[in-house]
């Protein structure tokens, strides 16, 4: 709820460092929440940053007013406390002690075991060992990157008082970003419209797995922002039978959920009475966002510019969106999505290698303006910096992992059992580096308390990112990462068979043999910081 009511209310001048388009940003919501009008005329002088992470990590990475950032980091990290009506810790309390009780229920002694019996990981250990091994790794390359932007904010005269603060990470290391490797994401997100890597992202679905996406104006939707596409699969010159139909709800409004997910209207199935409609059988699909919409500036128009990490998560969502698609199963409780929480994460993080690709991103990332693709430079520079603040990035998740783990592996929760507490003790006890939290603190860490499928759960994208490392390597290994033959095995294994098969079983039948972790450290370029592979 806060992500909907939260305004920071700036003034033009208060955006001082902003790009264009988070400031153009900021003045499309103020216009949409009635701001700039008074008296049924335009004004400009109000812009508003919500808690929208569209909005607010922007604005936290390039905004040089400290007092601002620091006020809007404050908010953003308390999603959940601002209003003291909506006590979210108490009904986490409260959350807690009844999956407790339904562990025990099943012959469990804690929800942590009750979870992981029925998953790959099979025990809350084998989660642990492998949380542990990244920790530990990621802790000492974020205090290296600690460290580096200290001395950089020292050496340029920034005013980091006492050190990196939480609310001056992502600026000095967005200015170090710039000079490092001469990368300034002002310069990168023209090349980022969301209508190519919209393309991109249905031609690489096409040339992986044959699918055709055919816009459909003619249904009536939910939404004037949300876009219907047909989708067939390709057969030979012509169209094939229809496979889904693909919903993309792209843009943040008011009351609609915030973060980004798959979901789906109705599963693929088979099972079908004998006078149903072959229509029943089909999936309807839905991928949605939270991008901050473009719109008219100065009587200009100007389009949605992702930034690189957003592009990915569009892939990333597809990725989910293939598994319902592409789904082949006799029952829809078994089809799609309807698999273990540790093999999910698999078909949306392996998608997302694609738009790693310099042939994808040299054919689709084009300037919004002049229509020129990504220039060779710049692209290497993108290239480069794929690791850049890797340990940031990983503290962030892997500190709510075992923070989630963690508090579901007790036994009990007194009447005086406090959330905040809890954290600021695990937290210490684990060792987090100076400068970061986590990326979902508790009160509004809805993956575990919106329901339960997260929970002691949140581990599932690290143990998830180990199998799309391997996968992808066996494209690699191919010598072309569309190489029809695995992208079949893929289709197969991953994307088509649901939880008919034991995903485990599916994994070696795709790959002929159980993960290696190598992989995803050689990824993460944590392979040589600290510990040891296991």
């Amino acid at each position: 709820k806060d992500e909907e009511t939260y305004e920071m209310i700036l003034k033009k001048e208060d955006l001082a460092g902003c790009p264009d388009s988070l400031v153009e940003a900021a003045k499309q919501v103020a216009g949409e929440r009635g701001y700039n009008k008074k008296d049924g005329e335009e004004k400009e002088d109000v812009y508003i940053v919500t808690l929208s992470r569209s909005l607010v990590e922007p604005f936290l990475t390039f905004s040089s007013r400290r007092d601002l950032r620091q006020e809007a980091w404050k908010a953003w990290t308390s999603r959940g406390e601002l209003d003291p009506s909506r006590d979210n810790l108490s009904i986490g309390r409260d959350i807690l002690r009844l999956r407790q009780k339904q562990a025990k229920m099943h012959g469990y002694s804690t929800f942590a075991e009750f979870q992981c019996a029925d998953r790959m990981a099979k025990t809350p250990e084998n989660v642990m060992d492998l949380l542990e091994n990244v920790w530990e790794r990621a802790k000492v390359c974020a205090d290296k990157e600690r460290m580096e932007l200290e001395e950089y904010a020292k050496n340029i005269g920034e005013d980091v008082e006492g050190g990196i603060k939480p609310w001056d990470w992502r600026y000095i290391a967005e200015k170090v970003r710039t000079e490092k490797y001469d990368l300034d994401e002002a310069i990168v997100k023209p090349y980022f419209s969301l209508d190519k890597v919209t393309e991109a992202l249905f031609a690489v679905s096409n040339r992986l797995f044959g699918l055709k996406y055919t816009k459909r104006t003619d249904l009536k939707l939910y939404h004037p922002d949300v876009v219907a596409y047909e989708v067939r699969k390709e057969v030979g010159e012509g169209e094939g039978d229809l496979q889904a139909i693909f919903l993309h709800d792209n843009f943040a409004r008011p009351f609609k959920s915030s973060g980004a997910w798959m979901s789906e209207y109705r599963s693929q199935t088979k099972n079908l009475p004998t006078n149903a409609d072959s229509i029943e059988s089909i999936p309807i699909v839905s991928n949605n966002n939270n991008f901050a919409k473009g719109g008219d500036s100065d009587g200009k128009y100007s389009p949605t510019l992702l930034s690189f990490d957003d592009a990915k998560t569009l892939f990333h969502e597809m990725g989910h969106g293939h598994h319902g698609m592409l789904s082949d199963a006799t029952y829809s409780r078994l089809s799609s999505t309807s698999v273990l929480m540790d093999f999910v994460e698999l078909p949306s993080q392996l998608m997302e290698h694609w738009f790693d690709e310099p042939e994808i991103l040299k054919e689709y990332a084009r300037h919004y303006e002049t229509g020129e693709p990504i220039p060779d430079e710049l692209l290497a520079k993108i290239q480069a910096a794929k690791s850049f603040q890797e340990g940031f990035r990983t503290i962030e998740y892997t500190s709510c992992a075992l923070i989630d783990m963690a508090l579901h592996s007790l036994s009990e929760y007194p009447d005086d059992f406090d959330l905040t507490k809890f954290e600021e003790e695990e937290l210490g006890r684990l060792g987090m580096p100076v400068g970061i939290v986590m990326r979902h603190r508790p009160a509004h860490f809805s993956h575990l308390f919106s329901t339960s499928a997260y929970a002691a759960g949140y581990y599932v994208y690290l143990w998830a990112e180990v199998l799309d490392a391997d996968v992808y390597a066996a494209f690699r290994e191919s010598g072309n990462v569309f190489d029809p033959d695995t992208a079949e095995k893929a289709r197969k294994f991953i994307y088509s068979a649901g939880n008919t098969v034991a995903p485990d079983e599916l994994f070696r039948q795709f790959r002929g043999r159980d993960p290696d972790i190598s992989f995803m450290l050689e990824k993460k370029g944590l392979s040589s910081a600290g510990a040891p592979v296991s």
